[in-house]
């Protein structure tokens, strides 16, 4: 086993944190997992869907024991003494830590014509879209980034159930040239649109029935109004 700088190796099981990088050895291999000698008092393990970043069959095809592996701390349960493992490189921002809004400084790792996909450091890469790169028009995402360019861009939306993140390089602020003026109101759905059309119309024709009804008195009321006068004139 690697021997690691005392100063910076765990000496307990209260010392381990998620994401710790630690040597270890193989020390038994199961169906389930390698159980991995981590140079504490208990062992940690490493599950099968941890062992390889795609899928594997057999543990014994990847590791055997005594073999020197590279592992980093998933989960820590000093009550029960469990140790949770992994032999796949962890993101340094994993999907739950993700959050719109989030500021990062990231790498251009491909450009397309509708965008250019950045890395911030995650699970996945998060797609810069060719409008949200600057509050003017851009033509091609070419004439501001290029391969390898370290950009600031701020999450704009996740999608965990898809793996998409949505990134900006514009500030809310440069839509508008008045932060006043900036609409918070949720986005109307179709049928939220369809509903208050409606709604529109039907007062637009009450006003037109009442506008009707004004302008032209009905019937009786006229008939009324000339008996009364009609009487008037008798008396007189």
């Amino acid at each position: 086993m690697t021997e690691e700088p005392t100063q910076n190796r765990p000496q307990s099981i209260t010392d381990l944190e998620p994401k710790m990088q630690l040597e270890g050895v193989v020390k038994d291999v199961q169906l389930y997992g390698a159980i991995v000698d981590i140079g504490l008092d208990y062992d940690g393990l490493v599950h099968i869907s941890q062992v390889a970043p795609k899928r594997i069959n057999r543990v014994s095809d990847v590791v055997k024991t005594g073999d020197n592996v590279t592992v980093w701390v998933t989960k820590v349960n000093p009550d029960k003494g469990r140790i949770g493992l992994t032999m796949v490189e962890p993101p340094d921002v994993e999907w739950r830590e993700l959050q719109e809004g989030q500021n990062f400084t990231g790498t251009v790792t491909r450009i397309e014509r509708y965008g250019a996909f950045v890395d911030i450091g995650a699970q996945r890469d998060g797609l810069l879209h060719v409008r949200e790169m600057s509050s003017g028009y851009v033509r091609h995402p070419s004439e501001l980034v290029q391969l390898g360019d370290k950009v600031d861009v701020r999450v704009l939306k996740i999608d965990r159930r898809r793996k998409r993140i949505d990134l900006t390089m514009v500030e809310a602020t440069e839509y508008l040239e008045d932060e006043d003026e900036i609409d918070d109101s949720p986005v109307k759905t179709t049928m939220e649109f369809a509903l208050e059309r409606a709604r529109a119309e039907a007062r637009k024709e009450e006003r037109a029935r009442r506008r009707k009804k004004q302008a032209s008195p009905d019937l009786s009321e006229r008939e009324s109004i000339l008996a009364s006068t009609i009487k008037r004139h008798a008396k007189s």
